[in-house]
């Protein structure tokens, strides 16, 4: 599925307005710690800790912050489970998974290719 950009502002004609929703979910899933925290959950279901550890660098704040607002958005289930001590697992909805299969080409290419570019600048 390819769609041009003139297709997007067909249907979507104020996507550059700084009211438009879209620019704050692109905020959500495109910030630094979104898309490694939802590049995680695309591998599955993780616990906590098993995030905090693949995603190297992000506090715990940030990470809690992130994951409410990625689950509060649609993209991100949280599931509590009754044991002590508490156990709480993420994993992706069907929405979440849908973004990430269109996400994840995008963080091949930026893999492939973000040693040349830096070493360019």
């Amino acid at each position: 599925m390819t769609v041009s950009f003139a297709q997007i502002k067909e249907s979507t004609p104020f996507v550059f307005d700084q009211n438009c929703g879209t620019r704050v979910v692109l905020d959500h899933i495109m910030s630094k710690w979104g898309v490694l925290v939802l590049s995680c959950l695309s591998d599955g279901t993780h616990r906590w800790g098993a995030l905090r550890r693949e995603v190297d660098g992000i506090s715990e704040k940030m990470l809690a912050s992130t994951l409410r607002t990625l689950a509060d958005d649609g993209l991100v289930h949280r599931e509590s489970l009754p044991t002590v001590p508490p156990h709480v697992e993420y994993s992706l909805t069907p929405l979440g998974r849908d973004l990430m299969e269109r996400m994840l080409p995008l963080m091949e290419w930026v893999a492939d290719h973000a040693d040349g570019m830096l070493e360019r600048g």
